[in-house]
């Protein structure tokens, strides 16, 4: 963002950068992940339950394999809906941040590049998660609709491989915040030459 816009906002800005106390995008960020992850590993327990049931059944738990599909396909719908916001907040926070311009990532990538590839994989990344709700979707109300296991094995399996995208975009994420002090309050502070114990009480 124009650093004379940022000036003239920082009179309204906390030590983290941001008009508000607590950054809005790391923990719609770990919403995202949570529901997107329970969602697959709830389809994964619903495609294996002819060998689990046994366990089940030794818990005196009582569940149906649809109960394991229906967790999934809302899960789903929800890290749908709740990326959206995710994304949203990302670009939001991201045009405010100040990043220091000589420091580089474990990765060996600058700050810019950074946010860069951080902010073009999050809007690919609630695409793919949009995708696979609609595939999901597909499969539980036409493909499968009278199927006693809703998910095929290439869903399921591609739910993997995007987790593992997941965990990578989220380690650019991550270095924002702990290497280059992204909307990071102590970072901030310690710039500064402020003392924590003072500021922080």
């Amino acid at each position: 963002m124009n650093s004379e816009l940022i000036n003239q906002l920082s009179g309204q800005l906390g030590p983290n950068g941001l008009p508000y106390s607590i950054p809005v995008h790391p923990n719609l960020v770990h919403l995202t992940l949570g529901l997107f992850i329970i969602g697959i590993t709830f389809d994964f327990v619903g495609a294996l339950f002819p060998f689990q049931k046994w366990v089940f059944k030794f818990l005196a738990i009582s569940v149906e394999r649809t109960n394991f599909f229906d967790v999934g396909w809302y899960n789903m719908v929800a890290a749908s809906a709740i990326t959206f916001f995710t994304v949203a907040a990302g670009f939001y926070e991201m045009m405010l941040a100040q990043p220091p311009a000589d420091v580089k990532s474990a990765w060996g990538l600058q700050a810019i590049d950074t946010m860069l590839w951080h902010g073009v994989g999050g809007v690919l990344l609630l695409a793919i998660i949009i995708g696979m709700t609609v595939w999901r979707g597909y499969q539980r109300f036409v493909t499968r609709k009278e199927d006693e296991k809703q998910v095929q094995w290439r869903y399921l399996l591609t739910g993997v491989v995007v987790m593992f995208i997941l965990y990578l975009h989220g380690t650019l994420g991550a270095q924002l915040a702990a290497e280059f002090g992204v909307h990071n309050t102590a970072d901030s502070l310690l710039r500064l030459g402020q003392d924590l114990n003072t500021v922080l009480k």
